[in-house]
């Protein structure tokens, strides 16, 4: 993710910004808040891992540390970019210095009453994003605390506007939905990418125009769907003539319950979600 010119326009006003974690999901939004013109020294980040440290110099300008320490004080919000099994254990040496900060984590499942209790603040914003934010495709859906007012939730949209699209829930529950339709979302698309490949080859195109094929059609599909008044299922039939080529390929789907089997998938991802917040929540 390098940057690939100096902004041209003028940097947003944003106050000092904290994060813990400065791994894939960190660097998008560091990479995009450079981009838009944030000055490094307004981003203060905190990553033990040494190579992660070196690449966020390299590509990013920014200048990081291996451990917390009263600097995090200046912060107004805290970003957490860590494992969720490592989230609890991280907390205690950054607590004393932000407790008036305002907090939000990307942790998949960890819920928002133990990040409250470990970080001592009501002011908690959960969200779930996903990889094509670090390209500024991204899909990432947030709760606040009722605790986190109005301008907080506009500061948390203004960290974020540069990863993509963003949508709020009203209900900590929902973001297990949100996990399993669009945190792990990608991964779904790229199976069915990699399907697509191995299908082509084996009608004898070549891996690359196989693959060319497959991104492009979903790019496509998905950008109609995106811009279209109407819905998947009429954008669906409208390419399904009967007795066709795509009607042959949707009746072999359809027999052997391809819907059914990927909606269930869904619902284990969603579980899996609630369990992460039971192993490692409070």
């Amino acid at each position: 993710m390098n940057l690939q010119a100096p902004p041209t326009h003028s940097a947003p006003a944003l106050p000092v910004l904290a994060f813990i974690g400065g791994g894939n999901m960190a660097s998008a939004i560091l990479g995009g808040l450079r981009q838009q013109g944030v000055a490094a020294e307004q981003l203060l980040v905190v990553e033990p891992f040494e190579p992660a440290r070196v690449a966020l110099a390299q590509q990013l300008g920014i200048q990081s540390v291996a451990a917390p320490g009263p600097f995090l004080s200046r912060a107004a919000l805290v970003v957490w970019a860590v494992k969720p099994q490592n989230f609890r254990e991280a907390t205690p040496a950054v607590k004393d210095h932000t407790t008036q900060a305002l907090h939000l984590s990307v942790a998949a499942g960890i819920r928002s009453d133990s990040l409250a209790d470990w970080l001592g603040t009501e002011r908690v914003v959960r969200c779930m994003p996903n990889t094509p934010a670090l390209v500024g495709r991204g899909m990432t859906g947030l709760f606040a605390r009722p605790a986190v007012q109005a301008a907080d939730k506009a500061l948390v949209n203004q960290v974020l506007q540069a990863t993509g699209q963003l949508m709020w829930v009203d209900q900590e529950p929902l973001l297990d939905a949100v996990t399993a339709l669009s945190g792990s979302g990608p991964a779904y698309v790229y199976y069915f990418i990699e399907a697509m490949t191995a299908a082509g080859v084996g009608m004898g195109l070549s891996a690359d125009q196989a693959k060319t094929l497959a991104v492009g059609t979903f790019a496509g599909a998905a950008q109609l769907a995106g811009s279209s008044t109407e819905s998947p299922e009429v954008l669906r039939q409208r390419v399904t003539s009967k007795g066709g080529t795509t009607f042959a390929a949707l009746s072999s789907m359809e027999e052997n319950q391809i819907k059914a089997h990927f909606m269930a998938a869904l619902e284990k991802a969603r579980a899996r979600a609630v369990e992460l917040g039971d192993e490692f929540g409070a």
